[in-house]
């Protein structure tokens, strides 16, 4: 029999890296607690058909629910041996449609035959469909009470939310590769096998964390190596870069040593360059977190590690792709601070023999006439304002940003200056004569004020006005049509 199900656990306590949902089960067996639906998620070979098992296998113990099955009931032996009828195992991937969750459904309407609950575990649940998602749903919140659904998936992601609302949802967490390693140092010494550290190590790295995948590479190694698992012997049977080559690499890379690294690239060059590249990041990894190499050193490494990777899809060429790589990483370890690259500048450029050019005479132009274009500015905005402006405002002086000048408008000017002064005559003065000028202005000095005559005794006279002229022509035509003997009077309007 294979590892991976000779040493399958049974019980609880044999469950490794899943404390928390491993206690969280076992409190709710224990207390009566129990949900009708469970949904597992997680990685491939974190334990998540075997924690279902085991759950099914303490709902169904005759002295159950709890979380010591007895193991020795009619119950608890047709569930290790995978045969107990009321615990029904379904693959989604495979049984996806409408009519397979029809069919589930029809099975919920019977007791169970030989146990207290009929449970059914789906596999690969975000395989279905969503008509069938749709049609588990009612059932799935009001199943008869001696129904239980267990639901197990790596991609929770792909549920709907109205799936992931009605049941208990449980993440299985990736295991910790010195977990895994303390559980194959077990497994192999019940097996009485010989093995090497570092070799059991590099299986436990290429298992990312699956205990399914780190037991089927175990039993690959032991039928390999034989009587003794070895870290050169698993290295040629992965098909990846010894650890020790990855080392040589980049001590090859700190010191420098391009011949080095040009031997190393010609050896590894036929290895697939995806795993060699996966075994570089698993290093840098390490090396950051143990300090072995800086951080800014490692980002640079990262950076030009994805670069490769775009690479790989244009270029087949590994020992190329490696070469520019490994080179690239060289140059990253230089150092690049502002201030030896300062350094490098001053040794290329003589500074001392650096003369800056003349520059030529720049003379300040003339307020007065910086004023009149002021005026003719105005004048381009509003003719009248500029008119105004020119001949209600003398220009004074220009002196340490004060402008200043005479002020003289009538009513007419007074009133139109002061209404276009901030939306027109302001922004042509910051754009002229600066934005921080100050504006003094001066009143126009007072005219002397006229002597009044004396008042001479009015008397009435007779003005020839225009309006008289005219009506004494019209007397004189209309004597020339009705007769000299017609009578005219003339009636004055009092002002």
């Amino acid at each position: 029999m294979v590892l991976a199900l000779k040493y399958r656990p049974k019980r609880f306590e044999e469950i490794i890296g899943q404390d928390a949902i491993v206690k969280t089960l076992t409190n709710a067996l224990d207390k009566n607690r129990l949900a009708h639906a469970y949904l597992f998620s997680g990685l491939r070979g974190a334990g998540k058909t075997t924690t279902a098992r085991i759950f099914s296998k303490a709902l169904q113990c005759e002295k159950g629910p709890t979380s010591s099955p007895c193991e020795t009931c009619e119950n608890c032996i047709m569930a290790n041996e995978n045969r107990h009828i009321d615990i029904i195992e379904m693959d989604a991937a495979s049984n996806r449609k409408i009519e397979d969750i029809r069919e589930l459904i029809e099975h919920t309407k019977y007791k169970p035959t030989l146990g207290k609950y009929k449970i059914f575990i789906i596999d690969e649940v975000h395989m279905l469909t969503n008509e069938a998602f749709n049609a588990l749903l009612k059932t799935l919140e009001e199943p008869p009470e001696y129904v239980k659904f267990i639901m197990a998936t790596t991609d929770p992601l792909k549920l709907p939310a109205t799936i992931l609302s009605r049941v208990q949802h449980f993440r299985f967490n990736k295991i910790p590769e010195s977990t895994i390693e303390s559980y194959l140092q077990r497994v192999l010494t019940q097996e009485n096998v010989e093995f090497e550290d570092e070799a059991l190590r590099l299986i436990v790295k290429s298992a990312k964390g699956s205990v399914r995948d780190s037991l089927t590479l175990l039993d690959q190694a032991i039928a390999y190596c034989g009587g003794k698992i070895e870290l050169d012997k698993v290295v040629e049977m992965l098909g990846v870069i010894n650890p020790e080559i990855i080392s040589q690499i980049f001590k090859a890379i700190i010191e420098n040593d391009k011949e080095k690294l040009k031997e190393i690239i010609k050896e590894i060059k036929d290895y697939d360059i995806e795993s060699v590249l996966d075994e570089i990041i698993l290093f840098l990894k390490d090396a950051l977190f143990n300090g072995g190499l800086p951080l800014i050193t490692v980002q640079r490494f990262f950076n030009i590690i994805s670069d490769s990777r775009e690479l790989i899809k244009y270029n087949s060429d590994n020992e190329f792709i490696l070469s520019l790589m490994f080179f690239r990483m060289v140059e990253a370890t230089k150092p690049h601070k502002i201030d030896d690259l300062i350094k490098n500048l001053e040794q290329k450029i003589d500074i001392d023999s650096y003369k800056p050019k003349d520059l030529p005479n720049i003379t300040k132009p003339d307020p007065e006439e910086l004023f009149k274009t002021l005026i003719a500015k105005i004048k381009e905005k509003d003719y009248d304002l500029g008119l105004c402006f020119e001949t209600s405002v003398k220009f004074i002086s220009f002196e340490n940003n004060e402008l200043k000048w005479e002020s003289c408008p009538d009513i007419e000017c007074k009133n139109m200056l002061r209404r276009f002064f901030s939306p027109v005559i302001r922004p042509l003065i910051n754009e002229i004569f600066g934005l921080n000028v100050k504006i003094i202005p001066q009143k126009c000095p007072e005219s002397p004020k006229p002597q009044p005559q004396p008042q001479q005794p009015q008397t009435q006279k007779k003005t020839n006005s225009p309006l008289n002229d005219k009506s004494e022509q019209v007397i004189s035509k209309v004597r020339e049509v009705f007769g000299s003997d017609v009578k005219i009077t003339k009636i004055l309007h009092k002002s």
